[in-house]
């Protein structure tokens, strides 16, 4: 199966590309100069704005700036103004760089030299594209006398490598015959991207993906721009006392209504300047069919240049609010939606309302504005560094990510007998969250693995009067016989039910067994389903830091009694535990819960949900998570002194560590009675980090098992930790402003919004 196209060598060559720039990302490396590359020359042929009056011009005048031009609402004025001749080219570098302002491309001296007026300038920045002011753009292309000159030299076959992909291909794909030849490089730009500022690491590519995740399209959408990105409505008609206003009035008993012959009604948005449509919606009032539109055509542009956008045939058993656009790339600064046939031959429309979602153009494209220091504040890692090199950056991890893309498919094979070779770039998986495909391949998997959904559901009869009284003295039953977790376990396992579950349900499927409460007189509906998963989740995972744990396959780390720290309440498998097949049981309802729309929360730290998720741990950044003073003292430990080590341990310090469990463990034969001197103190020091990270190690492959029985292992490669802990848990941090998102997002479960 072929993602895109790609011949085989194609494939080896991204492969073996990939590879390399994976290790560079670990090692904070320069990446490879291809993944850098930038052509030495680029021709610009202007495209001119049709709603401008000047658009018919022999001639266009560009502004020139010394650096990249001040964004919206700057002052600084401009060094030259340089003059393009209709028909004419632009001759540029192939550098771009992109602010609030807009897409900049920068000429050299030697190109400056060919426009008067330009002398004295090093180099100059034209403004190719400006964000949310329309206007005309600078578009690359070839020239025709260059083309020429190429076919009577080269050949009329010739076509020279221009962009980083075919310079990436050309470069890592083995191919017979002689290589194109490349399009010489800017020196100074590539090594501009090569380059890397003192101190940087790993970890803070690994945060600057997640920043970029954080801002992209899929996490900034709002609830409801109309009042925001909308500057005026206008209607072919309104009655006395339904007019325009009502349709942004956010008020359920209002409306608008049109009056006027049929056929020619219309409501025309003009938008602010930048802002990008991405859903439009009708707020439909059902109450009179014969005032429901039928058939509506949006046309969309400048107001002397409307050109048809969509014809949407609404559902003629539809009540429901539909959309009628989506997925707009480009700023239109009028929208006129026509009403073009109404239900029973209505005369007029009636709308409740209209809701858009939409974004400023400057949000949707990487720029250095982004960068901005108040954004950085929840990126400690990023915080302090310039903008233009984050910006660079972050190009960098967008082209890795787009290759990355081309392939996912060879990587990530969506059959389960299957073997991929994603664990040569497992380093790289926190990037895949950028990734538009990675959700349409978790999406196939998840789905071709479905398994038919029972006949019926098992019925569990389960004691919580019992399960409450265990929970508040555990002690005084060590096997946990009536905890709710156990009915449950015990009671799937029992001959009555007969049919074991996979769990490999549809997400669909809501309700997984049925509970009787025993003297509670509950019909389950599905209610008692989700109390009993509730229950279980407080058995394992109490939410309350001052009562026993009922259950002993969790313990509680070390940092829940450091009140300092801001990972408490968190909860890791428990090392004394052996009771693998529950262990498994439990991974398996995560899975359940992944799959599904339920939730199972559990409070376990980074540290465990890497490992689930396959991810490597590190102790500083991971094992802090769960006793951030052990952490900190082995540091101290690392960088002491011997005058230090000597006042500070004496000969009290042995070849022991305390677990999660509290056991003591030695760490070497006859450790406890072995003292550690200050020469041997970092082989002490990598004895202990060894345990402690491997101290659940059994349990959690365990979990993981139960896990794999459920969810393919293709859903795992692709999923990040956070992603799966959101999944199985759901969001363990809900703000107010995500609050009202969720209660008035227009795209939410019960909002009723829908295509027509």
């Amino acid at each position: 199966m072929r993602a895109g196209g790609e011949a085989p060598h194609q494939v080896l060559g991204r492969l073996r590309f990939l590879l390399q720039c994976s290790e560079c990302f670990r090692r904070a490396q320069a990446l490879p100069a291809a993944l850098c590359y930038v052509p030495r020359e680029v021709q610009y042929k202007i495209c001119k704005d049709p709603s401008a009056a000047a658009a018919a011009a022999a001639r266009s005048l560009l502004s020139v700036w010394d650096s990249p031009g001040p964004a919206r609402g700057g002052k600084r004025a401009a060094r030259a103004t340089i003059e393009v001749r209709k028909g004419g080219c632009l001759r540029a570098t192939g550098e771009e760089y992109c602010n609030g302002a807009g897409l900049w491309v920068k000429l050299s001296k030697e190109q400056l030299e060919e426009y008067t007026g330009t002398h004295g300038l090093a180099e100059g920045w034209v403004l190719a594209q400006r964000f949310g002011e329309g206007g005309d753009k600078l578009v690359p292309v070839d020239s025709v006398q260059r083309i020429q000159c190429q076919h009577q030299t080269l050949g009329v076959d010739y076509r020279p490598a221009v962009s980083w992909e075919q310079v990436v291909d050309l470069t890592y794909s083995m191919r017979l015959g002689e290589m194109p030849r490349l399009i010489e490089q800017d020196e100074a730009a590539v090594q501009k991207f090569r380059s890397l500022p003192p101190g940087w690491s790993y970890e803070r590519d690994m945060e600057l993906g997640r920043f970029l995740y954080d801002h992209s399209e899929k996490k900034l959408q709002h609830a409801d721009c109309t009042k925001e990105h909308i500057n005026s409505i206008e209607v072919s008609s309104q009655t006395e006392d339904c007019v325009a206003a009502h349709l942004t009035d956010n008020l359920t008993y209002t409306f608008w209504e049109s009056s006027g012959p049929p056929g020619q009604h219309w409501v025309r948005l003009n938008m602010k300047k930048g802002v990008i449509v991405k859903r439009l919606w009708l707020m439909l009032d059902g109450q009179s069919s014969s005032y429901v539109p039928r058939r509506v055509a949006v046309y969309g542009g400048t107001l002397s240049r409307l050109e048809h956008l969509r014809t949407v045939l609404i559902n003629e058993n539809s009540y429901q609010n539909v959309c009628v656009l989506r997925d707009m790339k480009i700023h239109m600064p009028v929208l006129e939606i026509r009403f073009l046939e109404c239900r029973d031959q209505g005369y007029n429309v009636r709308l409740q309302g209209i809701k858009i979602m939409s974004f400023w153009e400057w949000d949707l494209i990487l720029n250095t504005d982004m960068f901005q220091p108040a954004r950085l504040v929840r990126y400690p890692l990023l915080e302090g560094v310039d903008a233009d090199v984050l910006y660079r950056r972050a190009v960098l991890i967008q082209r890795f990510v787009h290759l990355l893309e081309s392939v996912l498919c060879y990587l990530i094979p969506l059959s389960e007998d299957s073997i991929g070779t994603f664990d040569a770039l497992r380093s790289m998986k926190p990037f895949l969250v950028l990734s538009k495909q990675s959700e349409a391949v978790i999406a196939h998997c998840l789905q071709s693995s479905e398994s038919s959904a029972p006949r019926t559901l098992p019925k569990l009869y389960i004691n919580r009067l019992l399960a409450r009284e265990h929970r508040a003295n555990p002690a005084l039953d060590p096997s946990c016989r009536n905890a709710v977790f156990t009915q449950l376990y015990e009671g799937l396992r029992s001959p009555k039910n007969n049919q074991p579950l996979d769990y490999r349900w549809p997400l669909t499927y809501s309700q997984w067994w049925e509970c009787d409460f025993i003297t509670e007189g509950i019909i389950d509906n599905g209610g008692g389903f989700r109390d009993s998963l509730s229950d279980v989740s407080e058995e394992l995972c109490p939410s309350s830091g001052d009562v026993p744990v009922p259950l002993p396959f969790f313990v509680r780390t070390s940092n829940q009694a450091n009140s300092s720290s801001d990972t408490r309440d968190m909860y890791v498998p428990n090392p004394s535990c052996k009771d693998f097949p529950k262990y498994e049981w439990i991974g398996q309802l995560m899975g359940a819960a992944l799959r599904s729309k339920e939730f199972l929360i559990l409070s376990l730290p980074a540290l465990v949900w890497k490992q689930l998720a396959g991810e490597e741990v590190s102790w500083s950044k991971d094992f802090a998570t769960v006793d951030s003073e052990l952490v900190k003292l082995l540091e101290v430990l690392e960088r002491v002194d011997r005058e230090g080590f000597e006042f500070m341990f004496g000969r009290e310090l042995t070849y022991t560590t305390v677990l999660s469990d509290q056991r003591m463990v030695e760490l070497i034969p006859n450790g406890s009675n072995t003292a550690v001197r200050y020469e041997d103190r970092k082989e002490f020091i990598r004895l202990v980090q060894k345990a402690r990270l491997e101290e659940s190690k059994e349990q959690i492959a365990a979990i993981r098992a139960g896990l794999l029985r459920v969810v393919p292992q293709p859903v795992l490669d692709l999923l990040t930790w956070q992603q799966m802990e959101k999944r199985i848990c759901g969001d363990s941090e809900i703000t107010v402003a995500e609050l009202q998102k969720f209660t008035a997002n227009p795209t939410g479960p019960h909002s009723g919004l829908s295509d027509p």
